[in-house]
């Protein structure tokens, strides 16, 4: 398999999950503003939407959209258990909790990135991701450690990832101390830390 990826962005949920699942694996920078993959190849004709992440199966298929390739790659791996089952309410959680970070969280954060967002636009979408952190603080408040309950799953990989947007965008995680404690025990995984060392966002 091959992960075409941005660093740290959402792809990088894709990232940790291949690590977690230990399944062998190749990955390939792409240039989304550029639209070129790192070995030069046009990205447009890989996924025509121009986003990350897209995984290249190994029969040669494509797979795109976050929450699809990780509940994908937690199904094609049921022993890492980073899904639960199907038809479960525990598994409509799991989506709904996917959706709502795709739909609501991650989409709020989209003009922060847009380098031609005006002042005004900006400041409408900091307001925006407070109100999608403010949900995700409240489901925390039960002392739970992941968003499931005690069981790291697809979900807290996706949400690990948008949450810590919040950094370098400087809306911080101060208002949010549930999340910056959930962030913190995610990036504390071994496989997390791969994963974010193989794309250049630690240095050791």
């Amino acid at each position: 398999m091959k992960l075409y990826y941005k660093p740290g962005a959402c792809s990088l949920a894709s990232h940790i999950i291949l690590k977690e699942i230990g399944r062998d694996f190749e990955i390939e920078r792409v240039d989304t503003d550029k639209q070129v993959t790192e070995s030069g190849v046009d990205f447009a004709k890989i996924n025509a939407r121009g986003y990350v992440p897209v995984l290249r199966l190994d029969d040669g298929d494509l797979l795109t959209e976050g929450a699809a390739v990780l509940q994908y790659l937690a199904d094609q791996n049921p022993e890492a258990g980073l899904a639960p089952e199907h038809g479960s309410l525990e598994r409509a959680r799991l989506q709904e909790h996917l959706n709502y970070t795709s739909s609501e969280l991650h989409k709020a954060f989209g003009p922060l990135f847009t380098a031609d967002s005006s002042d005004e636009e900006k400041q409408k979408a900091r307001l925006k991701v407070g109100e999608k952190m403010d949900y995700f603080e409240s489901i925390f408040e039960d002392g739970r450690n992941y968003l499931l309950g005690d069981t790291f799953s697809v979900a807290d990989a996706y949400l690990f990832v948008v949450a810590s947007w919040a950094i370098p965008t400087a809306i911080g995680l101060d208002k949010w101390p549930n999340i910056a404690a959930f962030c913190a025990r995610v990036a504390e995984r071994e496989r997390v830390r791969d994963a974010m060392q193989a794309e250049g966002l630690l240095n050791s």
